[in-house]
């Protein structure tokens, strides 16, 4: 068996409770003392409970909160760069009393996990969006997310009783059997691709070059809440599907899903996506250009700095960082600024707005820009409600 990398914190977390635990607190709970979380409250809960989150057990108190807005680390000097919260409305807040064991409820009202509340906090949601996300824009979705949710937070440990619904559970895996996969697998190093776009040619070419340097790679898509315009999930699911069928060793590469939300945090996420893979297993983490931007509210290389200046000092995972890839017409081959000596006449580089006007008119993508199968799923399931296909985590 392979010795793998250390989970974050060198413990992998399970909160996960048995069915006859579950029960006592079914019982105890009284339905005053139960909250409905939404969908991100929801994956983080699962997230947290799976060890995926390692190694948080909860929804971060007040001193942790704090000490990740302003240096990007656990209050006692572990990297962490995303606060993992639970908010709710004042007037939910006044119901309960820290001490308490409290219920968190999905939308049909199913007891999903308990929170034992120690402690229950105000913060400045202007800072967050500040520190986090670099800029207090509303039309940013993940400042928009914030400013919308509940004026106190929540702190406090977490049990897991019955387990979110989460999608294509077919390629979901928790952190202690992709360990067991990987170590069965024989991969000492293994490389993590983070997406929430269908893979184009350029995407495949930086996904095949990091298989060069490492024994496997895992395709692992975003599955959690996304922005509305965001390629639907089944269109992304099938177009990996088929990728990875005709196109990759299948010893060496296997797709598993993410469920966690997409916060566009740009720099801060890319980290936080960097470490949540080294609880998985993982040893390397593809990081391209704008990794999990949106808009122009990052630097095109920024989040490749950041995790790069953190890798040295206590990150624990390897980032492999890419320029923008394309087709050269000159070289006859996919390239990057690095390998490719020509003009930009020379590269076929289709902007979202291009690929978009072509796909609404029927017309085929070149092969140069996305394989023909992933071009025909695309098209079959384009419609104008889709209007976003760039800008990728790894673009």
């Amino acid at each position: 068996m392979t010795q793998l990398i250390p989970p974050h914190g060198h413990h992998l977390v399970n909160l996960e409770l048995s069915s006859q635990e579950g029960a006592k607190y079914e019982s105890r709970i009284s339905q005053n003392r139960r909250i409905i979380i939404d969908s991100r409250v929801q994956s983080d809960l699962l997230l947290l409970a799976t060890g995926v989150y390692s190694p948080l057990k909860g929804f971060m108190k007040h001193e942790d909160y704090l000490s990740v807005l302003n240096n990007m680390c656990l209050s006692n000097g572990t990297i962490w760069t995303i606060p993992i919260t639970l908010p709710v409305n004042q007037e939910t807040a006044d119901k309960l009393k820290v001490g308490e064991e409290i219920g968190l409820m999905d939308e049909s009202n199913r007891l999903l996990a308990v929170l034992f509340l120690e402690e229950k906090y105000s913060y400045d949601k202007m800072m967050e969006a500040k520190l986090v996300y670099q800029t207090t824009d509303e039309k940013h979705p993940g400042v928009a997310k914030l400013l919308s949710q509940g004026e106190v937070l929540l702190g406090g440990e977490i049990r897991l009783i019955e387990r979110p619904m989460i999608p294509f559970t077919k390629y979901y895996y928790d952190p202690s059997t992709m360990r067991k996969i990987i170590s069965e697998k024989g991969w000492k190093t293994v490389v993590a691709f983070q997406t929430r776009n269908p893979i184009h040619r350029a995407h495949e070419y930086i996904q095949k070059c990091a298989l060069e340097l490492v024994d496997g790679l895992i395709i692992q898509p975003l599955v959690g809440q996304t922005k509305a315009d965001d390629v639907p999930a089944e269109v992304r699911i099938r177009s990996y599907e088929t990728l990875l069928r005709k196109y990759y060793p299948e010893s060496r590469t296997m797709l598993a899903v993410f469920p966690a939300a997409m916060r566009y945090a740009g720099p801060r996420e890319a980290v936080f996506h960097a470490i949540c893979r080294k609880n998985y297993g993982c040893t390397h983490m593809i990081i391209g250009r704008d990794h999990a931007g949106v808009g122009d509210y990052y630097g095109t290389y920024d989040a490749q700095k950041l995790i790069t200046s953190l890798s040295t000092n206590g990150l624990g995972i390897t980032p492999l960082c890419f320029e923008h890839s394309f087709y050269c017409k000159a070289c006859g081959s996919m390239a990057s600024n690095k390998t490719c000596p020509h003009s930009d006449d020379n590269r076929l580089i289709l902007s979202g707005t291009k690929v978009r006007q072509m796909l609404r008119n029927g017309l085929d993508l070149p092969a140069e820009f996305t394989r023909k199968e992933v071009a025909e799923i695309l098209r079959q399931a384009y419609s104008d409600t889709v209007d976003h296909i760039e800008g990728d985590d790894v673009k």
